[in-house]
């Protein structure tokens, strides 16, 4: 899935680090740290670390792992 964090609305709360270690770290006690795009595994902590945002500074959308999304392509309809 693809993860989007407002890093102007952020308060470094670190609820997400806490919930999502693997997904984001602080570096230093205000600045966030992530990935933006985090493997299957992780949707259940992504989704309670996105929940616990005490200021919704945090969003996710398309696939699991990025697919071809990432790289801009689009895959043809199988049917």
């Amino acid at each position: 899935m693809r993860l989007v964090v407002d890093l102007n609305r952020c308060q470094g709360y670190a609820q997400c680090a806490f919930l999502a270690p693997d997904v984001f770290t602080m570096h230093g006690e205000e600045s966030l740290v992530y990935g933006p795009w985090a493997d299957d595994e992780q949707r259940e902590k992504v989704a309670r670390a996105v929940a616990a945002c005490p200021v919704q500074a945090i969003t996710t959308d398309g696939p699991a792992d990025g697919g071809s999304a990432r790289a801009g392509r689009e895959v043809p309809d199988a049917r």
